[in-house]
Order: C-alpha cells, then structure tokens, then sequence
C-alpha cells in the first residue's frame, strides 16, 4: 500500500509543528509511506504542493496531518467547507476573510477515510480520539478541501482525510495559560493506529 502523509512546516510565530514531529518519526515496514512533512502554512502553496504529489505518486490514501491548538484529543476530521476565513495570517501574509476556495466548487466535501473505525483504532491504542465536524477555515481545512476536490479526478480515487494533532507538551508549557497536549509517543502511535486501519482496507 501506498500513503501520502503529510504535516505542515510550523507557523503563527512558532518553531515547531506537532504534526511535522510526529510525521517525522513514522517508520512503518511495510507500507510505502511518501511523506511531505514540510509543507507550507501558506493557502496558496499547501493545496499546490499535496496535489502535485498526489498526481505524482498516486497514492492508495492521502493522510494529511495539522495541528490544533486548544484540542485535548486527537481529532479526525469529517469534513472539510469551501472559504478562506483566516483569524491570522498564513505564512506568506496573506489573511483571507469569507472567500472560497473553489468559487464554481460544492460547498463542502466529505472525508473519504472510515473515520470512526480510525478514531476506534486510536482509542484502542490508548490515545484519546475524537470525530471531528469541523477543520476550521484556516489552511488545514483548505488542503483537505482541494486534496479531496483533486482526489476526484482521479482514476482510481485515492481515500483523503485530515487528522489534527494537540500541541506537544514543550510547546504547551510556554502558553500564558493551561492548554492541552500529548506527548509525541501518542501522536505517534495515533498515526500509526490510523494507517493500520487503512491498511486493512
């Protein structure tokens, strides 16, 4: 089996990415994992970026990974909706409000990954998980949009989904105020129960 993983570079200021550091770590023999661990924060290159590779390797399943500030469990997103709506600006400046990502697109599109049975997985690997019913406005639900959006011209479909990570605790400890993490060893294994799962087909 073939996956695309990817993680964003990090952004807001920040240093590290806990999704970049748990893509990172993955080694998993047995599956052919292309990972674009380095992706840009930016809603002009992200969606640019994870499509071309899509067209390039045609993966089996895409798997892109973000990161979620305020979130105490590993979240698997539903779906992902069609605007821009940035509380901050990405990593090239750039701070859209109310705009599409698709303006002739469907309002929303549905993850194509078994969403519960993953987050399952996860919870029986002894990491707190969830469904998620929204992946924001900001770059991570846009790359989710236009991954899904390019998944569907292709022959055959890749599945596509989006996973949002809680911070780590480093990066926690330095918040103002109390704000949830995991340690790497569970993003970690939270990924590594999420691509068993799409391993069994």
């Amino acid at each position: 089996m073939k996956i695309l993983i990817t993680a964003f570079e990090p952004f807001g200021g920040e240093t590290v990415n806990a999704a970049q550091e748990a893509v990172r770590t993955l080694n998993l023999p047995g599956v052919e994992l292309i990972k674009l661990d380095a992706v840009p924060v930016t809603f002009a290159q992200a969606g640019a970026m994870v499509t071309g590779a899509m067209s390039a390797h045609r993966p089996d399943a895409v798997l892109c990974v973000g990161q979620a500030e305020g979130r105490g469990a590993v979240t698997v997103e539903r779906v992902a909706i069609n605007v821009m709506d940035a509380r901050i600006p990405d990593n090239a400046g750039f701070q859209p409000v109310d705009q599409a990502i698709c303006p002739q697109g469907p309002a929303a599109y549905f993850s194509t990954l078994p969403i519960k049975d993953i987050v399952a997985a996860m919870q029986g690997a002894g990491v707190p998980a969830q469904v998620s019913n929204s992946a924001g406005t900001y770059v991570c639900n846009c790359l989710l949009y236009e991954a899904l959006h390019a998944a569907r011209a292709m022959k055959p479909q890749p599945r596509v989904g989006f996973i949002h990570l809680p911070l780590l605790p480093g990066q926690a400890q330095s918040r103002a105020k109390p704000t949830p993490s995991l340690p790497l060893e569970d993003l970690t294994r939270a990924l590594e129960a999420a691509i068993s799962i799409l391993r069994a087909g």
